[in-house]
């Protein structure tokens, strides 16, 4: 090729590559937010890396997935030897079939019209013997079936080297068949709705004056939906001020017909039992914790397992942090599809969840009740009338004793009014009556044969439970803070089927029945004849003010128990202080004591064969000494003795022991040594006023012995008061030179501070940034000696944090830090310090490090974010409040 050839082709293709770009910018600017959401998905193509790649785009009708791959195939299309984009394959493929669909595949990549003939095989053959050679581009669109894929794109081969082929759908189980990744396409900002929307409601980049909140109310209603953005603010184009504030008000009740039509496509697509759990959802649960709403749905033998995951692959909801979320405008189409089954009659409806519809079936006559037998769903989160008192008194029970299909009922601030006798609905799994302010809830023996959930909680009026005998299948009772509870119907102690009961704070109630046939018990927060629970694991007696005793022999010799509460919350006037505690279960893992009023000797004998036991609380009790049997506790890790007002002396311990709590103990003078106890990393002996003798001893020696390559530590001691902080607003920075091979001489940081007072938050949050050069921070800190004068140590308060636990975050590079700024805040400290601990040759393993995280809040918690290269350590130096 000579010269001047090579120089016009490259004419031609700067020209070409021009042209192309122009149009490409044109196209950016026309679609509001694209250009970011396109570079991220350009950049899962991996376009020039060889192979070939199938790349979904997913999410929700409407949410701008064609949009999307218009615009990356408008931009790459030129790249590849042949390219074509099938659109709406989901209705194409229903009217004329997939054949039609592999025949316009091929024309357009080979631009020649082909006509395919054989049988199933020998057509994806053939579509296979002619694309395998070729790089090409293809677009399979709004694609709903899985035959869909395997006629256009049966796998990689079909395609030659390099080749893309791109997939959108609303149906991310779909993708997990073909896709080599997926692209969730987000939803629009705030900015960029607004955007959108002000350029088909007003042709402008910006509200039209006076219209500034009315656009707000818009955009907010679509919730950064696209498609629901452009139809709305084209609807809206030319329209006065009234007629769109009519608009808005009928959205509340009535959606868009364009955009409910083209959401409601997802819906369709979906089984029968599919369809049922999203109005579920829809209507009543979003904003639920999923395993909350997991149970209420399999009481209501809704199937929820593999429902809830096809509803979120097919983007009708999402569960995010472990909670059910649902785009507004999804669910406004789901509460007009129930209000469709029959607009002008809601007793006649399948779900019930707002108020004025119940008082609209209430209003109506006698023989209109009797038709309300198609509510399966009745869910009113707070309960107003607008009906007079006597009226709903005596309409309300005739109205849901008629609910024969009702399946789920919850309905906060229920009315004083008991369930009529001709309440008997066989389908009901669960009923929830939260805060209600019934006395009774029915009279006598009631046949719920399908009943799995009862709740009840806050329910302040009720004074009895009602007949359990016609609730055989009942697996969960709740009456928390029913306070006015005075008896619990004997019936309950024969359900066999009972997994959880939980009756907290409930201050009335003197006695609970005789336990006869609960065997798959689990959770239980009352008392009773116990012997009989072989599966309990967690009891907690806290708030069960009444209680007079149990008995010696109230756990069975079998019994399972790992966690046991017998903590009192106030000593004044309670009867459970003077129990003798009965025989401890010889398989707990926690036990709880405080407060218990517990003298010398009072700790029970059989403590000492609990070889389980890891946590042991015995806060605010009033002995002075604790005997030697605690040191036979082999497994314990944690030991709380804080508020022991009267305690003089610290208990031997177990080798085992990792975490030693004993704030306010006032009448302890003196510390001894406690290096011998090779595991412990924690101690915290704060009170507001008086030292400690020997606690610079301890400090010393927890820094040589206990202060290893792999484990934290956190000392918390007493000191003189300070009259004055010296750790004002502006000296919370402290930037220091590392020494020369730092990582290699020292195994981590330490950090001191005196602490004025406590019963702040016990927190304190460091945060370590690099810094590129000294020259920058002129008035740089001197790093504290790791002095080994043992007298020299007296900081109140130190914690040390060793290099290995910061390896797990991703900007911790300890070859590029050479000069590091701590950044320390917390509340009431003084004077902090920043130290480092040489590396020792003799390093133990970490595998006798217990963190206490599994009980309460964790000691040190490295914050990890990968968009920071900033190292942030969350210190909890204080044991809390739940101890």
């Amino acid at each position: 090729m000579c010269r001047y050839e090579a120089n016009c082709i490259k004419d031609i293709v700067g020209k070409i590559s021009s042209t192309l770009s122009s149009q490409i910018t044109n196209i950016n600017e026309e679609f509001v937010g694209i250009e970011t959401r396109l570079q991220d998905f350009k950049s899962k193509l991996e376009i020039g890396s060889g192979g070939v790649r199938m790349v979904g785009i997913w999410g929700v009708g409407g949410g701008g997935k064609t949009t999307l791959a218009s615009v990356i195939y408008i931009e790459i299309s030129h790249q590849f030897e042949a390219h074509c984009f099938l659109k709406n394959i989901r209705d194409e493929s229903s009217k004329y079939g997939l054949e039609k669909l592999q025949n316009k595949l091929l024309s357009l990549v080979l631009k020649k019209k082909q006509k395919l003939v054989g049988s199933e095989i020998e057509i994806k053959n053939e579509i296979k013997r002619r694309l395998s050679e070729k790089s090409v581009l293809v677009v399979l669109d709004d694609v709903d079936d899985l035959k869909q894929l395997e006629a256009l794109a049966g796998s990689h081969d079909w395609f030659g080297e390099g080749s893309r082929i791109i997939i959108t759908t609303r149906d991310q189980h779909l993708l997990s068949r073909r896709a080599d990744t997926i692209y969730e396409v987000s939803l629009l900002s705030n900015d960029e709705a607004m955007k959108l929307f002000t350029k088909h409601a007003c042709q402008k980049n910006k509200p039209v004056e006076g219209y500034e909140k009315l656009s707000l109310d818009v955009v907010s209603y679509a919730g950064g939906l696209p498609l629901a953005i452009e139809i709305l603010g084209s609807f809206l184009y030319d329209k006065d001020k009234d007629e769109w504030k009519s608009v808005l008000a009928k959205l509340k009740d009535i959606p868009n017909a364009k955009v409910t039509e083209r959401l409601k496509i997802s819906y369709d697509g979906l089984e029968r039992d599919e369809k049922n759990l999203f109005l579920d959802i829809a209507c009543s649960l979003r904003g639920w914790w999923l395993s909350n709403a997991m149970r209420v749905l399999d009481a209501c033998s809704s199937h929820p397992r593999i429902g809830i995951r096809v509803l979120v692959q097919k983007s009708l909801i999402k569960v995010t942090d472990e909670i059910i979320d649902i785009h507004d405008v999804i669910e406004e189409m789901a509460h007009y599809i129930v209000r469709e089954e029959h607009p002008n009659h809601p007793e006649k409806r399948s779900r019930i969840w707002q108020a004025r519809d119940i008082d609209e079936i209430c209003a109506m006559g006698a023989e209109t009740l009797m038709e309300n037998n198609h509510i399966e769903v009745l869910t009113l989160q707070s309960y107003t009338s607008s009906l007079p008192s006597d009226v709903i008194d005596t309409r309300l029970p005739d109205v849901v004793a008629n609910m024969k299909k009702v399946r789920w009922i919850s309905w906060d601030n229920y009315p004083s009014s008991s369930f009529p006798k001709n309440f008997e609905p066989t389908k009901l799994g669960c009923l929830m009556l939260i805060r209600g302010r019934q006395v009774r809830l029915w009279q006598g023996k009631k046949l719920l044969p399908n009943l799995k959930i009862l709740d009840l909680r806050g329910s302040s009026f009720l004074k009895c439970t009602p007949d359990f005998s016609g609730v055989p299948c009942l697996e969960i009772l709740i009456l928390d803070y029913c306070k006015s509870l005075v008896r619990i119907d004997s019936s309950i102690g024969y359900h066999e089927r009972l997994v959880c009961v939980s009756m907290k704070a409930c201050a009335e109630l003197k006695k609970f029945p005789s336990i006869m046939r609960m065997k798959k018990l689990e959770t239980l927060d009352l008392n009773g004849n116990f012997r009989l629970l072989k599966r309990l694991k967690h009891l907690d007696l806290l708030g069960c003010d009444q209680l007079e005793k149990l008995g010696s022999d109230f756990f069975d010799k079998e019994c399972c128990l790992e966690v046991l509460s017998l903590r009192v919350m106030d000593h004044k006037g309670l009867k459970i202080i003077g129990w003798k505690l009965p025989q401890l279960p010889r398989f707990l893992r926690k036990l709880d004591l405080s407060n218990r009023n517990l003298g010398d000797g009072d700790i029970p004998s059989d403590i000492s064969g609990l070889f389980n036991l890891q946590v042991l609380y015995l806060c605010g009790n009033k002995f002075s000494r604790l005997d030697s049997r605690l040191s036979r506790l082999l497994c314990l890790k944690l030991l709380n003795l804080s508020w022991c007002r009267k305690l003089v002396e610290l208990p031997d311990l177990p080798s085992s022991i990792a975490i030693l709590l004993a704030e306010e103990c006032k009448s302890l003078q003196r510390v001894g040594d406690l290096s011998c106890y090779k595991c412990l990393w924690k101690v915290s002996l704060w009170r507001k006023t008086n030292k400690l003798i020997g606690g610079e001893r301890l400090l010393y020696s927890m820094l040589q012995v206990n202060a290893l390559e792999d484990r934290f530590m956190s000392v918390q001691l007493p000191c003189e008061p300070f009259k004055t902080s010296t750790f004002s607003d502006t000296r919370r920075l402290i930037t220091l030179q590392l020494p020369h091979n730092w990582y290699n001489d020292f195994s981590g940081f330490l950090f001191f501070a005196n602490q004025i007072a406590r019963w702040g938050s016990g927190f304190c949050s460091i945060v370590i940034r690099q810094e590129m050069t000294m020259n920058s921070q002129p008035d740089h800190d001197q790093w504290e000696a790791f002095d080994k004068n043992k007298e020299s140590y007296e900081h109140s308060l130190v914690g040390y944090v060793p290099f290995s636990s910061l390896r797990r975050t991703p900007c911790w590079n300890s070859t590029s830090y050479t000069n590091v700024t701590f950044q320390i805040d917390g509340q009431d400290m003084a004077n902090p310090k920043i130290g480092l601990v040489p590396r020792r040759s003799a390093i133990c393993e970490c595998s006798e490090f217990w963190d206490e995280g599994n009980v309460s809040n964790k000691t040190f918690d490295i914050i990890v974010d990968p968009k920071s290269t900033n190292v942030h350590i969350e210190w909890n130096h204080g044991f809390g409040t739940d101890a």
